[in-house]
């Protein structure tokens, strides 16, 4: 990464307080960017507002669906650089409720791209949209050459925002890259329907885990750090006029099952002997995925530092001390 490139740079960030949100904007102030964060909703546990580092950026508070307050920030901070991460993020509130996931992921996404393309300072957008977006697909790894065919509403909402980005870039000649990562992790995430967050929460109150699938279910787990570098690189060469309206993968290339990640957890808890309640209930979510990160490799220059194993130890980490302080 490039500490020069951000020092004094304007970036606009939507879900700043979310999981990734957090540790971006911490990576961008200790780089010495201009950070503006789009705030809907106040989350007193967040990543960002715990550390207190919500103090140090400009928030604007509002909806993503608000299009005359998107021109109004992107015009009077004149913002340089768009991080579009907010999202409806949770596959069974997408499945319960389809309508909010489709207004914040897809109408969310054109609107900030249209106000993106009338305002000269923007010098690059990356959005985020997701390995979900490819769907059930017959052969594993995914490339990004691949089409994107989600067939479920939280699948269907990312591959339709992945869609609007590249048509942006290729009608309109914004300098827009899709990121598409797999399953992040790591401290902050406090979806405790999630596997990850929700097993580690579950063995450090001495409760079994709960699998929602059967455990058979593979996924790609990727530690946020590796993922927030990946979202810096790829901006940092968002000039490059190769790169727009480009994909990339970013994942470690691998999956686990969701049985063997909740084992893992287990093994490296106080309660060494805990057995998982397996509900085998899941509907409307893709058996197995993982990514290719080549092209990321080859034209960025990333590759993930972490192994499942460092990046848990960090995780764990996190909730021991958030879960103690929570408690008291």
């Amino acid at each position: 990464m490039n500490s020069d490139y951000w020092q004094g740079k304007r970036v606009f960030i939507t879900g700043c307080t979310g999981l990734l949100g957090s540790w971006l904007t911490d990576a961008l102030l200790k780089m010495g960017a201009d950070v503006i964060g789009l705030v809907r909703d106040f989350v007193p546990h967040s990543q960002l507002v715990r550390t207190g580092l919500i103090d140090k950026i400009t928030i604007v508070r509002g909806d993503l669906c608000s299009y005359d307050l998107l021109e109004r920030i992107l015009a009077e901070y004149e913002i340089e650089i768009v991080f579009h991460l907010a999202a409806q993020t949770i596959v069974t509130i997408a499945n319960r409720s389809p309508l909010s996931t489709f207004e914040t992921n897809i109408r969310g996404t054109y609107l900030l791209l249209e106000a993106a393309r009338r305002n000269p300072t923007v010098q690059g957008i990356i959005t985020a949209s997701s390995n979900m977006a490819y769907g059930t697909q017959e052969q594993l790894p995914y490339y990004e050459s691949m089409p994107l065919q989600g067939r479920h509403p939280y699948d269907v909402s990312k591959s339709c925002g992945d869609l609007i980005s590249q048509s942006y870039a290729h009608s309109y000649d914004l300098p827009v890259a899709v990121t598409r990562c797999s399953n992040l992790y790591g401290g902050g995430d406090l979806n405790w329907n999630r596997i990850l967050p929700g097993t580690i929460r579950s063995v450090l109150y001495g409760e079994r885990p709960i699998i929602r699938s059967d455990g058979t279910f593979k996924r790609d787990f990727m530690y946020v750090k590796d993922a927030v570098r990946g979202y810096l690189m790829l901006a940092e060469q968002i000039s490059r006029p190769e790169l727009h309206g480009e994909a990339f993968n970013f994942g470690t290339g691998q999956s686990e099952s969701a049985l063997h990640i909740v084992q893992t957890i287990i093994r490296v808890s106080d309660y060494p002997e805990m057995e998982p309640v397996i509900l085998n209930n899941v509907k409307n979510e893709v058996q197995d995925h993982f990514l290719n990160a080549d092209k990321a490799n080859h034209l960025l220059g990333w590759q993930p530092q972490y192994t499942l194993e460092s990046g848990l130890a960090e995780t764990m980490a996190w909730y021991r001390e958030f879960l103690e302080l929570d408690a008291n």
